[in-house]
């Protein structure tokens, strides 16, 4: 029976850049974390624009080998072959939209076992050991692969870095008007909507306002932002390069905020949310969040204006109830363990395999 000192080592394959973001490299670097406290070795293979980001990625104890950009489909898998063939028994998990079932099959046919996480079942099938879909409506979805793949479905699931399990421990207090507000719109946000965030936060008179805008990894506009805040407001602080977003959640009253991974982040400490979809695969996980009111969807950037979300935001931040409902919502729904389970459903079939 396999012990968690023995534990085989976890490739991770996820490239972030401006078009892709960075939610499919972060998701991962939680379960790289959770595999390394029991004691496995994390390795990411990744084409990874961000200096930041491999900084980040490095800092957690993980080894970083990157990828260079624009290679064939044929030479990523000879690339990936080859750091697995290195890595005795290795695991091999797969997060992002361009991974073909050809690849899974090329890569899994080797004889590593993989992890395939996925948001949309947009494959005709999956060619996974086990399949990760963090999302509420995983279940509801037609995924077509072997009987004997293990599924991993729902927020249960979802794959938060430690620090938000630490300080969910806390006591989410929901004032009666909500000062504090949080801005995060991705790790790149390439058509700037953090632009038009600032420019409707300017246009509100709360006293006492403080306002924390993250700035993504591979933002480009950060200079642009800079100006902007402070000229139309210097309540607004703008924070790049920040390695805690649960410290700064816990602190937050309120959050305007992107779609995606981060929701599940925001559900896990109960911070009331206002969303934005900025990208397909951000629309599924915004409106089914709405649905049972753990955030409200504004739909897509596009269609909201600076007036438009200078209102949202003026309602919410008077809505002591609304706020109190998301909360209690979120942290029912999200407990910030998922990235433990994932690492334990691995461990549990490494064991088998050296059974």
């Amino acid at each position: 029976m396999r012990s968690t000192r023995d534990l085989p080592p976890l490739l991770l394959r996820a490239d972030a850049d401006a078009r892709r973001g960075t939610g499919h490299v972060m998701r991962c670097l939680a379960l790289a974390q959770a595999w390394r406290a029991r004691g496995g070795a994390p390795v990411f293979v990744s084409r990874c624009d961000s200096a930041a980001l491999r900084e980040h990625i490095s800092s957690t104890g993980a080894e970083l080998i990157s990828l260079a950009p624009g290679d064939s489909v044929e030479a990523d898998i000879e690339n990936t072959l080859a750091q697995l063939s290195r890595r005795e028994a290795a695991w091999l998990a797969l997060d992002g939209y361009d991974f073909s079932l050809a690849q899974q099959q090329a890569l899994r046919g080797a004889g590593h076992p993989l992890l395939v996480i996925d948001d949309t079942a947009h494959l005709d099938r999956y060619c996974a050991d086990i399949l990760l879909n963090q999302n509420l409506g995983a279940a509801a979805l037609s995924y077509r692969c072997d009987p004997q793949t293990t599924r991993l479905f729902g927020p249960h699931y979802a794959l938060l870095r430690p620090e938000f399990a630490h300080w969910r421990r806390g006591f989410r207090d929901v004032p009666e008007l909500a000062r504090k507000i949080l801005v995060t719109l991705g790790g790149s946000d390439p058509n700037n909507f953090t632009a038009r965030v600032i420019d409707a936060l300017a246009q509100l008179d709360t006293a006492g306002l403080e306002v924390r805008v993250v700035v993504g990894p591979a933002n480009p506009h950060l200079p642009e932002l800079r100006e902007r805040a402070d000229t139309l407001a210097p309540q607004i602080q703008l924070l790049s390069r920040v390695s805690d977003m649960a410290e700064l959640m816990a602190w937050a009253d309120l959050a305007v905020s992107a779609g995606g991974t981060t929701c599940w982040e925001l559900a896990c400490l109960g911070l009331p949310a206002l969303i934005v979809i900025m990208a397909e695969n951000q629309r599924g996980i915004a409106e089914e969040l709405d649905a049972i009111e753990v955030v409200h969807n504004l739909g897509w950037d596009d269609d909201v204006s600076v007036e438009r979300l200078a209102a949202a935001v003026n309602v919410l931040q008077h809505d002591f109830s609304w706020c109190l409902r998301m909360s209690e919502q979120g942290r029912a729904l999200v407990d910030g363990w998922g990235a433990e389970r994932v690492a334990q459903a691995l461990f549990e079939d490494s064991c088998r395999r050296a059974a």
